[in-house]
């Protein structure tokens, strides 16, 4: 086998920024995931530095990388770019199927001054306070940990906190308890309603898109209204 065609084992990684909300991006690398990420935060025209959401390492690097690419091409934005509009845990599973091991680094690997570190900080304290009203979720609803439905928490009153094993914190702080994470999580990417992950709510609501149900309803709506039509009334 031509050697430059041989697999050859490497890590695959989901990197997420803030900068560009319901974006991820997934590349590989043979050498170091903290070196690539620091690459990309530095040549990146981004405010913030990229962070490592998921990364595994796999044995045949540029095959998993093809198939994964191949298997999300319909939320890929540029075909020559590697970012997709999907939330990161749609691919995590799949990662997992593939991975030899997986790879973990500091969420802060991406930070190389006191700027950078200023402008990661004041993103994470953005990104835990999740309104539940503007994204439509009532008081009291039942949310589900997406790596395992057994684990739920509630919307508080205040709307903007949940209830996780019997205290009121953020929706962020309850992912990382349900992770055991000594690192801060996106916890909207980790928390689903109705079977809908919250960053993808949240995009959806923002963006206008109606859900699948309200489609199905306004069209039983519609032809309600022709029957009746039909009938004179």
């Amino acid at each position: 086998m031509d050697n430059d065609k041989a697999p050859k084992s490497g890590v695959v990684y989901i990197l997420i920024n803030d900068a560009m909300p319901g974006y991820i991006k997934i590349g590989i690398t043979q050498t170091s995931v903290e070196q690539r990420v620091k690459e990309l935060s530095r040549t990146s025209a981004v405010p913030i530095p990229f962070e490592c959401y998921f990364a595994v390492r796999v044995a045949d690097v540029r095959r998993v990388e093809a198939a994964i690419h191949n298997a999300f091409g319909d939320h890929r934005r540029n075909p020559k770019r590697e970012f997709f509009q999907l939330a990161p845990e749609r691919v995590v599973p799949i990662l997992k199927l593939l991975a030899i091991e997986e790879v973990h680094i500091s969420v802060d690997a991406g930070v190389e001054n006191k700027a950078d570190a200023q402008a990661l900080e004041l993103a994470h304290k953005r990104r835990a306070a999740f309104n539940f009203e503007m994204a439509q979720i009532p008081i009291e609803s039942e949310l589900k940990f997406i790596r395992n439905e057994e684990i739920t928490c509630s919307v508080a009153p205040d709307q903007k906190h949940v209830i996780f094993n019997g205290e009121t914190m953020s929706v962020s702080s309850a992912a990382q308890k349900a992770l055991n994470s000594k690192w801060q999580v996106q916890g909207p990417a980790y928390w689903t309603y109705e079977g809908e992950i919250l960053d993808e709510r949240r995009i959806r609501i923002e963006a206008g898109i109606p859900t699948d149900k309200e489609i199905e309803e306004a069209g039983d709506y519609w032809m309600n209204l022709q029957d009746e039509i039909a009938r004179g009334k």
